[in-house]
């Protein structure tokens, strides 16, 4: 019979749904409207299409997004500059910083620079470092996305044995935070495991398996555990096909769900970062209320 497909595009739908209400009302209530900032820094053509897209999704539902395009050869003072610019910016509610970057700029200094308050990718090491004792405020949107599919297919985590192949800081570590949240035992693969010829054995253990490593088709369909759940976060460029990290065909016909590339795990992200940056705002606005709430003297 082989697995449910989840549709990442079908969850990305829902999340906007509940979204747009939100906004409609925070938009009433406070005469503002979120503002989503991107920092593109070179030449992508394939940033390009994500920013029209963001644009597209932000705009259909209330966000307003704006965009700042610095040369290939901008200098990491340059891009810290326009950071501050950006905090400072009342106005701004969220800000992201579009990867890869040019080589001779590092991602963990310009992301650090970002107010942990407008940190709606949820990379800041502050936002990071909440998550370890469980109390996300803004999360990484793409371990957030996997959460929100494994949501969908009604699994419970609790005592799963959950593997995650890849120990990124956007998806490894801080979705590994979010399982054992959700008491399930966890196991993170990475290079080390593979070089000693451990990969395998570890994937068919899991009940639910996560693989964000941006390598086609490093897990073989065959290492998939009968009735596992297989969410592939990779995106690989092969000729003009777009697959993920997992072996599908073969996968599928083993696990019990299975996420598509593309259709999967990206829509679903890009909701989530939505979702960030109204949690932000809701965030912000509140602050500002507080701050003009008039002292009361007999306090």
């Amino acid at each position: 019979m082989g697995a449910q497909i989840v549709k990442g595009k079908l969850i990305a739908q829902s999340v906007y749904a509940e979204l747009g209400a939100d906004i409609a009302e925070l938009i009433q209530r406070t005469g503002r409207r979120p503002v989503l900032v991107s920092i593109y820094i070179g030449s992508n053509p394939a940033i390009e299409v994500y920013i029209r897209s963001m644009n597209r999704i932000a705009r259909g539902l209330g966000i307003e997004y704006r965009w700042y395009h610095l040369p290939d050869n901008a200098q990491e003072a340059e891009v810290l500059r326009r950071l501050e610019q950006l905090n400072q910016d009342p106005e701004v509610t969220g800000v992201i910083i579009q990867l890869p970057l040019p080589e001779h700029l590092r991602r963990s200094v310009l992301v650090n620079h970002i107010a942990p308050q407008k940190d709606v990718d949820g990379t800041h090491p502050e936002n990071v470092g909440a998550a370890v004792t469980g109390e996300i405020r803004v999360g990484s949107c793409t371990a957030l996305a996997v959460m929100r599919l494994l949501d969908a297919t009604g699994i419970a985590m609790e005592g799963k044995e959950a593997v995650i192949v890849g120990h990124s800081e956007l998806v490894g570590k801080p979705l590994s935070l979010m399982l054992v949240d959700r008491l399930a035992t966890v196991t993170i693969c990475h290079i080390a495991t593979a070089q000693r010829g451990l990969l395998a054995e570890h994937v068919r253990r899991a009940e639910v398996l996560v693989v964000a490593v941006g390598s086609p088709a490093v897990i073989k369909g065959d290492w998939v555990r009968p009735g596992a759940t297989v969410i592939d976060v990779g995106i690989n460029q092969i000729g003009s096909h777009l697959v993920g990290d997992v072996e599908f065909d073969t996968a599928r016909e083993r696990a019990a769900f299975i996420t598509p590339v593309p259709g999967g795990v990206g829509p679903v992200t890009v909701s989530m970062l939505m979702n960030n940056t109204v949690n932000a705002f809701r965030t912000q606005v509140g602050h500002l209320s507080e701050a003009a709430r008039p002292v009361d003297a007999a306090s």
